[in-house]
């Protein structure tokens, strides 16, 4: 408890130098003079999201924040993903449930089962005027369309296909001429990273990480080295969900530092900026979001090729820009933002409407807008189990905490019961 004591001190010293009271602090960040009172002499725990609203009501540059900043875990450990001794196996079960399980490949067949690692298509190679442009486009247009059932539905009804679909391509390269071997490898890497992004939002960082580094050296043996600097993007991802905020910028920094394409480097930066904000840097944030922006704005790929990174949000660093500002306690600029960018979002994207939906609720939720905060929550409901998002179940426990605060609110009382049931089995 000593941090709670010198996070007390601190906001009282700067609380009084601000001329306010209690009451009057209070009602800016909307918390009760008891809840505060309890804060400044250390008898209660106080939260990040408190922190940073007083960091911008006293103008305390993220101080408060630092206090009790998340830099102060021990870095997060990422799994070793290496690939020569280890293959994964998925079981499918009757009733539709799926799971991979890592297996050392010397296990593998000792159990006599060597035949799985060594399946291989066979016959003759395919024609390279016909055939083999067919199946690259009407892959390419089948990964537009996993890529659009995926915003619908549970990651884990993904996986067997996208898996398939990964090693069918891998397999159907080596029958392939030159060129549109390439090709087949590019399009497999993108699968297999795609699986890496429903294994995490399935609650499996280790697969994610697993199907991202193959992704890297799919990519690698079609010619394509960008995928190396956006596996450090899809990392640096993981360690910020991991509450990691610093490894996270160092692996941010690192694909920004790499030759790689104005996309990856553009989301580079954008993850860049999501760890500043949670550290509570307001100008490395804001500086790295305009960086994002130059970036992505000079992308120049081809229409055709498969889109790395979200793919249904119009303008994303607008977006990321309205949870960075919640992130940084500016929270009515984060609910304005947030509400004008998801209105943007197309209606048939059910996992990026319920993932920004969440967000806009906690922002409106510290805003004190508590009652536009339960509508908005009800809404989403339906669309979070529907897509069963262990990065949206995240941000949904910290939004029932949140509102958890106004237990008096006849819309938070409407909406608890339904925000419980749509949590984790796991405390709040």
């Amino acid at each position: 408890m000593q941090h709670s004591y010198a996070f007390g001190e601190e906001l009282r010293r700067r609380r009084l130098a601000a001329a306010l009271s209690l009451e009057q602090l209070g009602k800016r960040v909307h918390y009760s003079k008891a809840q505060l009172s309890k804060v400044e002499r250390g008898l209660k725990r106080p939260s990040l999201e408190l922190a940073r609203l007083c960091d911008t009501e006293l103008d305390a540059g993220g101080s408060l924040a630092q206090l009790l900043s998340p830099t102060t875990v021990s870095p997060m450990s990422l799994p070793d993903t290496g690939h020569d001794d280890e293959v994964w196996l998925m079981y499918l079960d009757k009733n539709g449930t799926s799971t991979l399980q890592p297996v050392k490949r010397r296990s593998l067949i000792a159990v006599g089962a060597a035949s799985a690692l060594s399946l291989q298509l066979s016959g003759e190679p395919l024609p390279v005027d016909t055939g083999a442009s067919t199946l690259v486009e009407a892959s390419r247009t089948l990964f537009g369309q996993f890529r659009r059932i995926g915003q619908a539905a549970s990651p884990g009804s993904l996986l067997p296909a996208l898996i398939t679909q990964t090693h069918s391509l891998e397999q159907l390269a080596r029958l392939a001429g030159p060129r549109t071997r390439n090709e087949l490898l590019v399009l497999a890497s993108r699968y297999a990273e795609y699986t890496g992004w429903m294994a995490q939002e399935a609650g499996d960082d280790r697969a994610a990480l697993w199907w991202t580094d193959r992704a890297v050296q799919l990519a690698r043996g079609g010619g394509d080295d960008m995928l190396a600097s956006y596996a450090l993007v899809r990392r640096s991802l993981i360690c910020l969900f991991g509450g990691d905020p610093v490894q996270a910028a160092e692996l941010a920094e690192r694909a920004l530092e790499s030759a790689t394409a104005p996309r990856v480097a553009g989301l580079a930066a954008q993850h860049l900026a999501q760890s500043l904000a949670v550290t509570g840097d307001h100008i490395g944030t804001m500086r790295s979001l305009d960086r994002a922006r130059e970036l992505l704005a000079a992308d120049t790929r081809h229409p055709d090729t498969p889109v790395l990174g979200a793919s249904h949000v119009p303008n994303v660093v607008e977006m990321y820009t309205g949870w960075c500002l919640y992130e940084l306690g500016r929270v009515r600029q984060a609910a304005d933002l947030l509400d004008r960018e998801t209105g943007r979002l197309p209606a048939h994207a059910l996992r990026a409407r319920a993932r920004h939906g969440v967000r806009r609720a906690l922002a409106h939720t510290a805003a004190g807008d508590i009652d536009q905060a339960c509508a908005i929550t009800a809404d989403l409901l339906s669309s979070t189990g529907t897509v069963n998002s262990a990065t949206i179940s995240t941000d949904l426990i910290r939004l029932a905490r949140l509102l958890g605060r106004h237990p008096r609110n006849a819309h938070v009382r409407e909406i608890t019961p339904r925000l419980t049931a749509a949590l984790p089995h796991r405390p709040l």
